[in-house]
């Protein structure tokens, strides 16, 4: 009996024993959180970074449908619009992030720019031209260099067209490209 209450006393030491052991100290602790805040302060301006780039993405989609529908839309009546509306799309023209309009280069026969203008201070705006020349349209697509709600500056239309008796002569030259401003960088041509 004395064995049996021996051993059952040396379980129960050997069970309080093992319960220190078990589990974190204080310092392990806050390590631990300690680390988990410097990953979280390296990982979080990067994390926000993208989802600022995320929804500026909206707005590239949006000014290039809207400078392919400008394409069409000149195709079918011969001169662009400054109504986005009348391009067909199923577009919101004002959402959480961007502002949508158009205006026209000069002429309507000759240009108009597509904004996407940012509502908000952390992303940049867009804006797309399409253009006209000598028997074609082309396009552009700009981006802000800086955040923030500014509307940009249209992009710079191709130097003048080119007199159709002169158009052979210089067929497979690239003397007029539209460009953007000085304000933003090139995203598509």
């Amino acid at each position: 009996m004395k064995d049996q209450i021996a051993a059952k006393y040396l379980q129960f030491l050997n069970r309080k024993n093992a319960n220190k052991n078990s589990g974190f100290t204080l310092i392990e602790l806050l390590v631990v959180i300690i680390i988990i805040g410097i990953l979280s302060a390296i990982a979080l301006p990067s994390f926000l970074n993208q989802a600022a780039k995320a929804r500026g993405a909206e707005a590239k989609a949006n000014v290039g449908a809207l400078n392919r529908a400008q394409q069409a839309f000149f195709l079918e009546q011969q001169t662009f619009t400054v109504a986005p509306a009348d391009l067909g799309l199923s577009l919101d023209l004002e959402t959480d992030n961007f502002k949508y309009t158009a205006e026209a280069n000069g002429d309507l026969k000759t240009g108009v720019t597509n904004f996407g203008t940012s509502t908000k201070d952390d992303i940049k705006s867009y804006n797309g031209g399409t253009f006209y020349q000598v028997g074609t349209t082309t396009t552009i697509l700009c981006e802000a260099k800086t955040a923030g709600k500014t509307k940009l500056a249209p992009p710079k239309a191709p130097a003048a067209a080119v007199a159709a008796d002169t158009a052979a002569n210089t067929e497979g030259t690239d003397a007029s490209e539209a460009s953007c401003d000085d304000t933003t960088a090139l995203v598509i041509k």
